[in-house]
């Protein structure tokens, strides 16, 4: 017996396309929630191939995460494109319906926030803000004592035979990784001899590659806001450019941009 599946039945578009829902009669706010909606549907995209390449890199396997980074890096581009959409927003139009955003803000964002937790960038503070929504902490902490996509990446270069620190594959996983002289050595034999260590080369690539795009997106993030509200502060209570040029500042990977000075 055929099942009768459409194209809004599988989508279940009816339901996605109720979920938005203006809080105000301002133009501007449908945009505002559909942008930030479908930026959480490509976050959870992200978190899907982030997860299964990192299972790859722990699997040694590093073809089938290849695809799936670069799949990340595409998703980024849409990310990014996304402010583009959001920047055709001017400051009388935000201002119409700021008020109604009370605390809210995408500081909040527990899938952005797993993201960096994948990348490397730990912060245990990160998890207080979810203390209200147990379930929502609780995958964070799950996260923040994992090993990111970088740490195996890291372990798996010991595993190929590369003097990598105890240090540096057996740690603290909660805390944010510090660069070391030993791994930018690794790093760098690896760029030295590529046609010998090429699977490696590329993984290191596509980790450059990863973090180039979140970097883009951070920075349109940062223009984005810097045009519609200027150096006010964000909803959320941060320093709002401020806040976000700083961020800027933190990168993921360090060695893979620090090899390239000493190559």
């Amino acid at each position: 017996m055929a099942i009768n599946v459409t194209y809004r039945s599988y989508l279940r578009l009816p339901e996605l396309l109720a979920l938005q829902t203006p809080l105000t009669d301002a133009h501007d706010e449908l945009l505002f929630i559909s942008i930030h909606q479908a930026s959480e549907i490509w976050l959870k995209l992200s978190l899907h191939e982030l997860r299964a390449a990192r299972a790859a890199v722990i699997a040694d396997t590093l073809p089938p995460a290849f695809k799936m980074m670069s799949r990340v890096a595409r998703i980024q581009t849409q990310l990014i494109q996304s402010w583009e959409v959001l920047a055709t927003m001017t400051p009388a139009d935000y201002t119409a319906m700021r008020g109604r955003l009370g605390t809210s803000s995408g500081f909040q964002s527990d899938q952005y926030r797993l993201v960096e937790f994948l990348l490397g960038a730990k912060r245990v503070d990160m998890v207080d803000i979810h203390a209200g929504e147990p379930a929502v902490a609780d995958t964070l902490r799950d996260e923040l004592h994992r090993p990111s996509l970088y740490d195996e990446a890291l372990r798996l270069l010991a595993r190929r035979g590369f003097a990598i620190p105890g240090a540096v594959t057996e740690r603290d996983w909660t805390q944010a990784y510090d660069a070391s002289p030993a791994v930018e050595a690794a790093w760098g034999a690896v760029y030295a001899e590529p046609d010998r260590y090429w699977d490696l080369y590329e993984l290191a690539e596509k980790l450059v590659d990863i973090e180039y795009h979140v970097q883009l997106w951070r920075f349109g993030h940062l223009k984005t806001v810097e045009r519609v509200i200027g150096f006010k502060t964000g909803t959320g209570g941060t320093a709002g450019v401020a806040y976000l040029a700083k961020v800027l500042d933190q990168g993921f990977f360090p060695e893979l941009l620090s090899v390239r000075t000493a190559l």
